[in-house]
């Protein structure tokens, strides 16, 4: 932009002083600003949400500068906000969801998106500060699961195999606490946004938890989970997600190649998650 700037004032103090000059700063200007829209285009941009996975998305980008693609992460404090940027074209693809959010996101925000690629599998499970075991729960205790329609069936599954619940014979993960049919235990069930779930424990008796926001946190051990749910399930693997017209793109094919095959990226993973992730590819 800078220099974009300086070429306009230059052209400027040039055509005062020679027509002909004038229109030779013209084809330079004109040159130079084609320079920069096509180097802006050239670089990937690439969203994903706040999470321990950070480091390693920086990792591979660095490897992709090294192999002449210029990367640049950009991270965002929520959860709605990077489908926001995709649709809006502010980024190229983003890496933070699963399929059953991409397509309940689909849904909600008329979003017309596609999943091109696997990533990494996270754990969820129960943590809390205030008992050892489940039967240690007291009668009306207060659970805290996520607030969005995936998320939280996703909890409430969770709970049901914990034994603190009963739900609705066959119901997958778009449970919702309509679908309780027994709650012994008189549980206070709490929605709050996911990324949210990890500072809750300090007023909660039991919350749902991602060990990403847990360790991000700092407000518990991400291990220390009462029960956790398995990484076998590959439909909550997150996703590289794009628009139509970019399902093919070959920066991005390029950057996902780069992402999966780098020894430096599973090492980040390793030392961020330890056993708490698998992988999807």
């Amino acid at each position: 932009m800078k220099f974009f700037l300086s070429s306009v004032r230059r052209f400027f103090r040039v055509a005062g002083r020679s027509p002909m000059l004038a229109l030779g700063s013209a084809f330079v200007f004109a040159a130079s600003a084609s320079a920069a829209v096509a180097g802006d285009l050239s670089t990937l941009k690439i969203g994903t949400a706040t999470s321990p996975q950070i480091e390693a998305l920086k990792i591979a980008a660095r490897e992709a500068k090294d192999q002449g693609l210029d990367v640049k992460i950009i991270e965002f404090t929520d959860w709605n906000t990077p489908n926001a940027a995709l649709a809006n074209k502010d980024i190229d693809v983003n890496y933070f969801q699963h399929i059953p959010f991409l397509e309940n996101a689909k849904k909600q925000g008329g979003y017309n998106f596609v999943a091109i690629a696997p990533g990494t599998i996270m754990k969820i499970g129960l943590y809390s500060k205030k008992v050892k075991r489940f039967d240690e729960l007291k009668d009306g205790a207060t659970v805290a699961i996520a607030n969005d329609p995936v998320n939280g069936g996703r909890g409430l599954l969770l709970l049901q195999r914990a034994g603190l619940i009963k739900l609705k014979p066959g119901i997958d993960y778009r449970a919702t606490t309509l679908d309780i049919v027994d709650n012994p235990k008189h549980l206070k069930i709490v929605q709050l946004e996911a990324s949210q779930l990890a500072r809750s424990l300090d007023d909660v008796d039991l919350a749902q938890g991602y060990p990403s926001f847990i360790k991000l946190a700092g407000t518990t051990d991400p291990n220390s989970a009462l029960l956790f749910d398995g990484t076998e399930n590959k439909i909550f693997a997150i996703q590289w997600v794009v628009r139509p017209d970019s399902v093919n793109d070959p920066r991005i094919r390029k950057f996902i190649s780069i992402y999966q095959h780098s020894p430096a990226v599973r090492t980040a993973l390793d030392k961020a998650f330890g056993n708490l992730y698998a992988v999807a590819w």
